[in-house]
């Protein structure tokens, strides 16, 4: 789509939805938010983007692919979960490092936001590859 205005105003929509996603995704463990959240304001942020400048554009802005998202996404999740069990508490019990100024307290609780974040990321980048595959 050759539209000079849609194009301009797309530009800063995606780099303030890109920020808020990762904000929305930090805070997640604290307050409400988290990676379910975040990663649809990032899918968001690629769909304006393909909306505004194409398929091809905005897979070369993704530069990783959707499945490969979806699978670490996933590794992460458990991995968080896993790693309570290898301390010998229950499967998905928290675990926290420490407090980090800005972010706050970082643990397996946000590893796994982080997770969920890359898996609903990678799901809807998949759909709208699929959907938008055959226009450009």
């Amino acid at each position: 789509m050759n539209a000079p205005v849609l194009q301009t105003t797309a530009k800063l929509l995606v780099l303030l939805l890109a920020v808020f996603s990762i904000l929305v995704l930090i805070r997640g463990h604290n307050e409400p938010g988290g990676g379910f959240i975040g990663g649809l304001l990032c899918a968001l942020a690629f769909a304006t983007h393909a909306l505004s400048f194409g398929i091809r554009s905005t897979r070369r802005l993704l530069r990783v692919d959707p499945h490969r998202l979806l699978g670490i996404g996933l590794i992460l999740a458990l991995g968080s979960g896993v790693a309570s069990m290898v301390l010998g508490q229950p499967f998905m019990t928290g675990q926290w490092l420490g407090e980090v100024p800005g972010i706050g307290k970082v643990g397996s609780v946000l590893v796994f936001d982080v997770g969920v974040y890359l898996v609903v990321l990678g799901t809807a980048t998949m759909i709208l590859v699929g959907l938008m595959g055959e226009r450009d």
